[in-house]
């Protein structure tokens, strides 16, 4: 049965509810260990997976590993923000991170600006460069044409020079060049005033979403003060209000009464449907008939060559021996004896038997582990018993536990015809 548990790692809350406290804490307790067990072998095989050679492990593309940062204790190191005293607080962290995006920004646009000009500056020479380069022919051949033209004036006494005209024909050529110059200025003026609104726009954005996230951490805030207000304000008036109740003697500050709960409204069916049948309070869950039969199986092959259910010197059933029974009928037979009465019944939800116990003070169960070839009552160190007449013997004058001291007494036997263990003899 403890087997089956810890197999599944889930107990049944029917179940559950039979034990006592002692025994839900040892259960509890076990199935911590058999987690803790799998999660050492889980990681166990692992590492046993990265020991592995290299070359044995197949290759992941783009693979990526994660290394943690360890402290000077060899643990992961780990930093809370706001818990050291050297932490700074939200306001300045958060306009350190401004001024630092908008010197980044600054230097990159200064960069940018430093390329755009040497550029321009790199094209003002090259252009400058062409340009006497296409002048260099005209000028040789200005000056050829000077000198034919100093000859014939010598020689004719009169004529006109061409260097004005050579004057008037430079000037269209150095318009050109100077207009370039004046639209890559005004396009790299104009690239920089984009640069300066992206950037302010981008901060104008970060500082609008900050004070958004301030005015929203503001308003929760203040609903949760006001809603806490108006609860100690309701609790007072509840207070002053119900003069019952016994009042406590001054100086002692007294629990604040919650306000009652509003009425369930009552929801109207809709037009066309008839309304819900109301459930059957009276009907409880039961097992299922092949879980049932799985009981039975389990009992005729396991348990009958040990002897269960039978006295200890004799082949007779044992008077406190009982066959599959709820926790509730169980009561139910109890609440008529005397205390110290008990009987054993066969679990009607898992493989195995619970031991139930008239006390002072109710009904106690008791989970009996029959798991193995011995019997013994759910626990650490609990003593092992061959049959389970032997176990019953044996806590005649031991108790089950220290601090209830519960001895089994008076068996609490059959009521009626025919007995409730009959179906596992067959």
């Amino acid at each position: 049965m403890l087997k089956q548990i810890l197999s599944e790692m889930y107990i049944d809350p029917d179940l559950l509810a039979e034990l006592s406290e002692e025994q839900k804490q040892i259960l509890f307790f076990k199935m911590r260990e058999e987690q803790i067990r799998r999660w050492k072998e889980r990681e166990a095989a692992m590492e046993k997976k990265e020991s592995l050679p290299v070359t044995s492990r197949p290759k992941k593309e783009n693979g990526k590993s994660v290394h943690w940062k360890l402290g000077a204790d060899k643990e992961v190191w780990v930093w809370v923000m706001g818990e050291h005293h050297l932490d700074k607080p939200y306001d300045v962290l958060c306009n350190e991170i401004i001024a630092e995006r908008a010197q980044l920004k600054a230097e990159r646009e200064t960069e940018e600006l430093r390329k755009t000009q040497s550029k321009g500056f790199a094209n003002n020479l090259k252009m400058k460069s062409q340009y006497y380069d296409l002048q260099a022919p005209d000028t040789q051949e200005t000056q050829n044409i000077c000198k034919k033209a100093a000859t014939e004036e010598e020689k004719l006494g009169k004529g006109s020079r061409p260097a004005p005209l050579l004057e008037e024909e430079k000037i269209p050529k150095k318009e050109p060049v100077k207009k370039t110059q004046d639209e890559e200025l005004k396009q790299i003026d104009e690239e920089k005033a984009k640069q300066i609104y992206k950037s302010w726009k981008e901060d104008s954005e970060w500082q609008a979403s900050l004070r958004k996230s301030k005015a929203a951490d503001e308003k929760r805030r203040s609903l949760a003060k006001q809603a806490q207000e108006d609860y100690k304000r309701l609790s007072l008036a509840a207070e002053k209000g119900s003069g019952e109740g016994p009042q406590s003697p001054p100086g002692v500050l007294q629990k604040p009464k919650r306000p009652p709960l509003p009425p369930k409204p009552h929801f109207l069916n809709r037009a066309g449907y008839p309304p819900k049948p109301l459930r059957n309070q009276g009907v409880t869950r039961t097992a299922s008939n092949s879980a049932q039969e799985d009981i039975i199986r389990w009992f005729k092959e396991e348990q009958l060559p040990l002897r269960a259910g039978y006295q200890t010197t004799s082949d007779t059933i044992a008077p406190w021996f009982h066959g599959i029974l709820t926790l509730k009928r169980a009561n139910e037979l109890l609440s008529t004896c005397e205390p110290g009465s008990f009987l054993v019944r066969v679990s009607e939800r898992i493989k195995g038997y619970a031991l139930s116990y008239l006390s002072e003070d109710g009904c106690k169960h008791f989970l009996i582990d029959a798991s193995t070839d011995s019997y013994s009552f759910l626990g650490v160190d609990r003593p092992q018993h061959a049959t389970l007449a032997a176990l019953v013997d044996y806590h005649k004058v031991e108790p089950i536990t220290s601090l209830g001291k519960e001895l089994l007494l008076y068996p609490c036997g059959q009521q009626g015809e025919p007995p409730d263990y009959l179906e596992l003899f067959k």
